[in-house]
């Protein structure tokens, strides 16, 4: 995430004032999409610099990006394989370096199989009647009222209530997790704010799992932590860092699915109407609102361990790399009529979720919530419409997360 990409700018082995690179600016953050339409109608792919400073190559095109995500010369391992002799990672750096998405075969196949053992489709289904429950109680606190905040008001306590069940974190320590989680992903906080919101998740972290361990409940991180204590290979760095990836990775993005494509229904009058109409649609509807309003706007950091060619496009070894998946799902060369929302679409193959051993462990999740939260949301406010001009809403100054500050809705 960003102390990767900070880390990069310093480590990078290659010489890249040799290439040169596309300046984005300031409104980036705003109108992604329009500068990665301009950046793949050029070339697949091309060298950046983003607008906090850091040097990238940004690959936007659906088969470049797609062979990228499983292209073993694009590495995730930075501090492993980049660091400089002298270096020592801080106890933050060290275990926000030892998730999943910042590591490579074998340690990454190791700690995945874990993580897989607790996301088996079973367990993700059996969850139904609870994220309905939820739902509802959501929803039944907005009844009456005119208008809200739908980000603040569902889009967020949603997929955040859930995971935190899921892992036995309690529901008071929520908000924190929305202050914290924002700044990991957040592309112009300062790295004083980064690293304190990175200290602070150390801390509960730390006290979270010695809370478990003296009192284990049903829930994952005690199971976690059995893993842990009965000798299977899981430290305990790695161990925060587990905790520390699904909380973020568990409701950002559905945060961001359910608040995006409201706004892309809300967007597409007769589509929303479709879908009202016949509900058979929703799964199909969930997979094209991923692939449309695509709560991510690129994957997380990797890195060239050697020169790599791409579309005819070499990038030196030792780069920073994003694989654009918002740009690929946009791609025309792959999805006809890209900019159109078409609930009726073949999306199969959309990139929202990523591709290859790192494809999201949390899609059959965030598919589920989605599928739940469109269809209590729609139903029970029928007369749902924008509170304010689209042109007015603001999108959050991240380069990696597509999600809104805030989505103003009447709900009568």
């Amino acid at each position: 995430m960003r102390g990767n990409a900070s880390y990069l700018k310093l480590a990078s082995v290659s010489d890249t004032r040799a290439h040169d690179a596309s300046q984005l600016p300031a409104d980036y953050f705003q109108e992604p999409l329009k500068y990665f339409a301009r950046m793949r109608a050029k070339a697949p792919v091309t060298p950046v610099t983003m607008p906090e400073g850091n040097r990238a190559w940004m690959i936007t095109r659906y088969a470049e990006v797609r062979a990228a995500l499983t292209d073993p010369r694009l590495a995730k391992d930075w501090v492993g394989k980049l660091k400089p002799a002298d270096f020592q990672p801080d106890p933050v750096t060290g275990y926000l370096s030892a998730h999943l998405l910042s590591l490579d075969p074998p340690d990454h196949t190791r700690l995945r199989r874990l993580v897989v053992k607790a996301f088996t489709a079973r367990r993700i289904a059996a969850l139904r009647p609870r994220i309905e429950e939820i739902t509802a109680s959501l929803l039944d606190a907005l009844e009456g009222r005119k208008s809200a905040d739908l980000i603040e008001a569902f889009a967020f306590p949603l997929p955040i209530t859930v995971i935190c069940e899921l892992l036995g974190i309690p529901a008071a320590d929520q908000d924190k997790f929305q202050v914290w989680s924002h700044a990991i992903v957040s592309s112009v906080v300062t790295e004083e704010e980064w690293l304190r919101a990175g200290t602070e998740m150390f801390h509960y972290f730390t006290a979270l799992l010695a809370a478990k361990r003296r009192s284990p409940a049903d829930d994952l991180t005690s199971a976690l932590i059995a893993a842990r204590d009965s000798g299977d290979s899981l430290d305990e760095r790695e161990l925060i860092a587990l905790l520390f990836l699904l909380l973020v990775a568990g409701h950002e993005t559905t945060t961001n699915l359910i608040a995006t494509g409201a706004l892309a229904l809300l967007s597409y009058p007769a589509e929303l109407a479709r879908l009202r109409g016949d509900w058979s649609l929703l799964p199909a509807a969930v997979e094209e609102l991923l692939r449309y309003s695509n709560p991510l706007n690129h994957t997380t950091d990797r890195f060239t361990t050697e020169p790599v060619e791409l579309g005819g496009v070499t990038i030196p070894a030792g780069e920073w790399v994003l694989c654009v998946t918002s740009s690929a799902n946009r791609d025309p060369s792959r999805f006809d009529d890209p900019d159109r929302l078409d609930l009726g679409r073949d999306a199969a193959g959309h990139l929202a979720f990523g591709h290859g051993i790192h494809y999201c462990l949390g899609a059959p999740l965030a598919r589920l919530e989605g599928e739940v939260a469109f269809r209590a949301l729609l139903t029970r406010f029928p007369s749902l419409s924008l509170a304010v001009p689209e042109s007015s809403l603001r999108w959050r100054p991240s380069s990696l997360i597509h999600g809104l500050e805030s989505l103003p809705v009447r709900l009568a």
